[in-house]
């Protein structure tokens, strides 16, 4: 399936996916916000579409982003015939509060005239009022049979291109929901934990449950819905991705730190964290507090930084190329050869 120039499902790579946060009537800042996901890697944007001057802006949007652009639709259907309109790559529908036949087959006509794709989003929070009362006894089936009727309507009017989505913010009923929809259908699945909550505790949920169902196979594209940052989200789907070998991404190695350390390892890694993360190659970079496991994590990395007896080593490649340094000179140092990774051939 093609959205826009990204295909997947088969044997295509899994899809980085992740949400503007901005008001989407800012155009300005969408694009720039959007360009900043792509830069550290999202394959696939989405813009919520909440009313007709956010529909009015999408085009321009679109006009200006590098990656396929999805509409995020709710309620009204007219919004997501105006996104058609304004060259959407894809719609998100929620059959939680668009699941009325007559008020979808307008929407689904145009979809299957123009070969658009679909995503069903199904949440746990904003299910159909039909399944209300499943959902209480059995959730898992109710969101599964959910995204089955919606797709059995679309399909009506002749759409093929649809992904479905199963999301909760429970983590188990979450990979539940998946595993037996997967096993009922082979429609692709945009997989992640919604509402996963904020900063490491949301990256925490998002990790586990999107691992569990990536390494079970299962996944198409991905998000980790996190509250704050865009870029945030990126980052821990990124690595999650990288961390099952499904993705290739730079990767920061640095030590928890403990009594050993003899320098404030965190304050160096967060200060280099966003330059190495928008490093386009599959490199490795470690930051290492003392003589424990320092000298082979930066020997094992293509570039590294130690501190020994109070003066720093930067090694790269493997070797030592410098040291007895302070380190405003070793961190100088480093952030060249990290410079130097980026146009290596």
């Amino acid at each position: 399936m093609a959205i826009g120039s990204v295909v997947i499902g088969g044997d295509n790579p899994v899809a980085l996916q992740s949400m503007a946060n901005t008001d989407t009537t800012d155009v300005d800042a969408t694009i720039a916000q959007i360009g900043r996901m792509v830069e550290l890697g999202c394959d696939l944007a989405r813009v919520s579409v909440p009313d007709e001057q956010s529909a009015a802006a999408f085009s321009a949007i679109k006009q200006s982003v590098s990656v396929p652009l999805i509409a995020d639709i709710h309620f009204n259907p007219d919004l997501a015939l105006a996104a058609i309109e304004a060259g959407a790559d894809k719609i998100r529908l929620n059959p939680g509060n668009i699941n009325a036949r007559e008020r979808i087959a307008p929407v689904a006509k145009e979809l299957a005239g123009r070969k658009i794709p679909v995503r069903v989003g199904v949440n746990a929070a904003s299910i159909s009022h039909e399944f209300k009362q499943l959902y209480q006894e059995d959730p898992v089936k109710a969101i599964v049979e959910s995204a089955h009727r919606y797709v059995e309507i679309l399909r009506d009017f002749g759409v093929e291109d649809i992904v479905v989505a199963l999301k909760s913010s429970d983590v188990l009923e979450t990979i539940e929901c998946y595993r037996r929809y997967a096993a009922e259908s082979d429609l692709p699945l945009h997989v992640g934990i919604t509402e996963a909550g904020p900063g490491i505790t949301g990256a925490a949920r998002s990790a586990v449950g999107i691992g569990i169902l990536l390494a079970e196979g299962l996944g198409d594209t991905v998000r980790a819905s996190l509250s704050g940052g865009v870029e945030d989200e990126i980052v821990v789907c990124r690595e999650i991705l990288a961390s099952l070998g499904l993705r290739e991404a730079p990767r920061l190695v640095a030590c928890p730190t403990c009594a050993r350390a003899e320098f404030d390892v965190a304050a160096m890694a967060d200060e280099i964290r966003t330059r190495v993360m928008t490093l386009s190659k599959s490199v490795s970079v470690a930051i290492m507090g003392c003589v424990v496991n320092g000298p082979g994590e930066a020997e094992h990395a293509d570039a590294g930084i130690i501190s020994v007896n109070g003066k720093f080593m930067i090694y790269r490649a493997g070797k030592v190329i410098g040291k007895g340094l302070d380190q405003a000179d070793a961190l100088r140092a480093l952030l060249s050869e990290i410079e130097s990774l980026e146009t290596e051939q």
